[in-house]
C-alpha cells in the first residue's frame, strides 16, 4: 500500500519530548553549566532522572479525574519541590525555583530535527502534540530554532496523552480526518494510541533518550515506518515506496 495513494498523508504530528528535543541532555548540560555556579553542586543525571520520573505519576490523577486541570509548568515544578528537599536544597530563591524549572522552556534538538522538519515542512503540514503547555511549546521552539506550521498542546483538550481525546482533537483543529495523518513519536505508547483513532504511525529511534545505559525503546510491528531520524522519516515519506 502506498503511502500517497491510501491514504494520503497531510498532516505530521509530532510529539516532542524525546523524540524531537533532547530533554536528558539539555536538562544535565544547563545544570552542570550554568546551575553548579549558582551553588546547585548534586548529581545532575540522578536529579533530572528523577524529575522526568515523576512526570507520569503528577498526571495520573489529572487522567483518573481524581484532580483537576493543570498544566505542565504546574506539575514539573510540584516535583521539582520535592526533589529539592530530597537533594538537601535550600538556598535558592522563589525566583530561582521558577527559572529552575522553566529549563524544560530552554531544551536543544536532536541533531536532525532542524533540517528534518525544514524538509518536511516542504510536502506536509507540521504541528506538535505534546503534553507540554502551550507557553512552554511555544519558548522551547524558539529556543531550539523548531519551524512549525502549527504549535498544538494536550493543553487545548485538557487531556494528557495518551488520552484519545488528546489526538482526535489534533486532527479536528487541523481539519484533517485521522486516516490523513501520521503521529511521529519515539514512544510505543504514544504511537498505540494515535492508532485507535485511525492515525498513521512513524516509529522514532532515540536510543539516548534516557542516556547511554537508560532505557531504550522499540517499535511494533504494527507501526507504518520504522525511522532512524527526521532525515530518514523525509526519504521514506517521499520516496516511491510501501508502507510496512
Amino acid at each position: 500500500m502506498d503511502i500517497f495513494d491510501s491514504p494520503d498523508i497531510k498532516l505530521l504530528v509530532f510529539d516532542v519530548f524525546g523524540t524531537v528535543v533532547d530533554w536528558r541532555g539539555s536538562v544535565i548540560a544547563e545544570g552542570e553549566a550554568v546551575w553548579k555556579d549558582r551553588g546547585l553542586d548534586i548529581d545532575w543525571e540522578k536529579f533530572v532522572d528523577q524529575w522526568r520520573a515523576g512526570y507520569q505519576p503528577a498526571m495520573d490523577p489529572i487522567r483518573n479525574g481524581k484532580a483537576e486541570w493543570n498544566i505542565i509548568d504546574v506539575l514539573h515544578r510540584q516535583i521539582l519541590d520535592d526533589l529539592l528537599i530530597e537533594f538537601d536544597v535550600q538556598h535558592l530563591t522563589e525566583e530561582q525555583k521558577i527559572d529552575l524549572n522553566y529549563i524544560w522552556h530552554r531544551l536543544n534538538p536532536w541533531d536532525d530535527a532542524v533540517d528534518g522538519l525544514r524538509k518536511l515542512r516542504q510536502q506536509f503540514t507540521t504541528t506538535t502534540l505534546s503534553n507540554g503547555n502551550m507557553s512552554l511549546l511555544v519558548n522551547l521552539s524558539k529556543h531550539a530554532g523548531l519551524r512549525w506550521d502549527c504549535i498544538l498542546s494536550a493543553e487545548l483538550a485538557r487531556h494528557y496523552k495518551p488520552d484519545l481525546e488528546t489526538y482526535q482533537m489534533a486532527c479536528d483543529l487541523m481539519g484533517v480526518a485521522p486516516h490523513n495523518a501520521m503521529m511521529v513519536a519515539s514512544h510505543r505508547l504514544d504511537l498505540l494510541a494515535s492508532q485507535q483513532i485511525g492515525m498513521r504511525t512513524a516509529f522514532v529511534h532515540r536510543p539516548l533518550e534516557f542516556g547511554i545505559d537508560g532505557l531504550r525503546e522499540e517499535p511494533d510491528e504494527s507501526f507504518d515506518l520504522i525511522v532512524s531520524d527526521f532525515l530518514d522519516l523525509h526519504r521514506q515519506l517521499t520516496s516511491d515506496i510501501s508502507l510496512m
